[in-house]
């Protein structure tokens, strides 16, 4: 079911992990590895036995980036590339499960763009994070538009602008992690940290994460109008009329002493 050439991909249960999984240069990403992702995150998109994605790397590194061998060097270059990897990001941060990036080593460039899109978000304490992109002569992408949310924006242009290497704690203090742990414990804290993501609500998932996306560019009255129609959707959602039928067939309370 899930067979790639640079993911390796497992399930157990409800949860699904992908590895980034090319060694030979360090996890970067390449235009194989963009279009598997695409098609990994398709077909989760229709599987009702999972719940949620893990991405990881290998111990050592996450992901160098983005593989510069997939550009010509000696031709026009395009975007169009870039905007299929811009597609595969938002269908990634739109997917109907919960997702968690769970970073050992090194995290650089398009890898650290992945762990911005996910929900949650784990690291052992000697990774490293960067966006080195604007030092190499190019942009990191739509992390322009999605680091600044987490920690605001004089930190987003120092990471940005200087390319500056961040360690894992600091992400922590900043937001951009929720949780930092050592090696020995970090596939107990993974484990945990799924646990908790844990029942999944498909409507109010989504509905929670659109909100928050438009939570910084829509205004208070229009806000409200979107909330209250997402949240009529979630009240009529199955999970919610489960959640009430338990309520409402529960023994009444008695006053009596």
């Amino acid at each position: 079911m899930y067979d790639y050439e640079t993911l390796k991909v497992t399930q157990e249960g409800n949860v699904v992990t992908a590895c980034l999984h090319r060694p030979d240069s360090r996890n970067a990403i390449n235009m194989r590895m963009l279009s598997e992702l695409s098609d990994l995150i398709d077909t989760l998109e229709e599987a009702q036995d999972v719940a949620v994605l893990v991405l990881r790397g290998s111990p050592d590194v996450f992901s160098s980036g983005i593989d510069l061998r997939d550009f010509a060097a000696r031709k026009r270059r395009d975007i169009y590339g870039l905007q299929k990897w811009e597609r595969m990001c938002r269908d990634l941060e739109k997917l109907n499960k919960f997702t968690v990036a769970a970073v050992q080593g090194e995290c650089t460039g398009g890898g650290f763009q992945l762990v911005l899109l996910c929900d949650a978000r784990i690291a052992e304490r000697q990774a490293v994070f960067c966006l080195n992109e604007v030092k190499l002569g190019f942009l990191p992408g739509m992390a322009t538009f999605r680091l600044a949310k987490y920690v605001g924006l004089g930190r987003a242009k120092s990471l940005v602008l200087t390319g500056r290497p961040i360690r894992a704690k600091k992400a922590q203090q900043w937001g951009i992690l929720d949780r930092v742990c050592d090696q020995t414990s970090f596939d107990e804290t993974l484990a945990e940290t799924v646990s908790n993501l844990l029942p999944f609500h498909l409507v109010p998932l989504e509905m929670a994460r659109r909100l928050l996306d438009e939570s910084y560019a829509t205004s208070y009255e229009d806000f409200l109008g979107h909330f209250l129609a997402a949240q009529h959707r979630a009240i009529n959602s199955e999970a919610f009329g489960r959640l009430v039928a338990k309520a409402t067939s529960a023994e009444p309370r008695s006053n009596s002493p």
